[in-house]
């Protein structure tokens, strides 16, 4: 579903640029919501803040539409972006974008971030909202059917497939659990895997209980096909050994995600899925580094629950400048 609106992220209000003459209070890294909501409340708190982001408003932008956020009317993943950014707009944090940070260390004085360019800043906290990356099926067609007929996020964009042949790739638990989610609203779903079910096995009952649930195993997807939109997918049945098409009105990839933590993984301490592990107010094992967002080791990847992370985030860093 492609929902295009016609406008991006920089025709909106001016921006100030943080500067390197001065360390920063807080500095967090990411433009999705975690980074958002942490420069929010940190500005409110009356910290000199600033925001970083490589891809201002991240994940939301593959977003096709947000029905879930509470109080807020459906919107495009790049509208609520817009909202976010000019909410810091309004209390003139400033936000530099298209930025990558290439390196992050740790001194006497707080932590040191350098951008590829070369560009050092300063500050005295760090909140990382990285967030994850979608593993992708990398076959043809997935690139240009994303956001038209593609997603990566079962349980985020399952109400636009209501009553709709959803197809969904992927064999673990949170691929057969999307599948009993989607079977919800949607007219079938098919679960089309490359080899066998690793899901826990109450999970794969559940879904095969589910007359709306078809399950394709030992099927490599070859490609994503279509027009305007997807509708479909070109597949190799390993177990005839041929080619078929699958007909769908979306591809739901179900198959993981990759958390952000290359910038951090040498000064924090990680889990065996290389999430950042924090604590209930988003410190890391690193004094004054904090992380929120998509990825820590959070089981519920949420735009409203990564949101709540930053202002966490941005409330511990508050204390811990109160008392270091």
């Amino acid at each position: 579903m492609n929902l295009n609106l016609g406008f991006n992220l920089k025709e909106t209000k001016q921006n100030i640029q943080p500067t390197s003459d001065i360390a920063y209070d807080i500095l967090i890294l990411g433009g999705g919501p975690s980074g958002y909501n942490a420069a929010l409340y940190g500005a409110r708190k009356g910290r000199k803040v600033a925001l970083i982001a490589k891809k201002a408003g991240g994940q939301l932008l593959n977003t096709s539409s947000v029905e879930n956020y509470l109080g807020i009317e459906p919107l495009s993943g790049e509208e609520l972006a817009l909202k976010f950014r000019d909410h810091l707009l309004e209390l003139d944090v400033p936000i530099l974008e298209d930025a990558e940070v290439k390196h992050l260390a740790q001194n006497t004085e707080g932590f040191e971030v350098t951008l590829s360019d070369g560009t050092k800043y300063k500050a005295k906290t760090v909140i990382a909202s990285l967030g994850s990356s979608p593993r992708k099926l990398n076959v043809k067609g997935e690139t240009e059917y994303a956001n038209r007929g593609i997603a990566y996020c079962a349980i985020c964009d399952a109400p636009l497939y209501k009553g709709k042949n959803v197809l969904l790739a992927g064999g673990g638990n949170s691929a057969v659990e999307a599948a009993i989610d989607v079977a919800m609203v949607a007219n079938t779903v098919t679960l089309i895997h490359r080899s066998q079910l690793r899901a826990d096995q109450i999970l794969i009952d559940r879904m095969k209980s589910n007359p709306k649930i078809k399950i394709h195993l030992e099927t490599q997807i070859l490609e994503a096909i279509g027009e305007e939109s997807l509708n479909g997918v070109r597949v190799y049945d390993k177990s005839a050994q041929k080619e078929n098409i699958i007909k769908g009105d979306g591809l739901f990839i179900e198959i993981g995600n990759i958390p952000n933590t290359e910038l951090i993984k040498n000064l924090v301490e990680l889990n065996d899925r290389n999430e950042a592990i924090v604590d209930e107010k988003g410190q890391t094992s690193c004094p004054g580094l904090f992380a929120s967002g998509d990825m820590t080791q959070n089981p519920y990847k949420q735009i409203i629950i990564a949101a709540a992370d930053g202002a966490k985030a941005a409330l511990a860093a508050n204390e811990y400048l109160n008392t270091h």
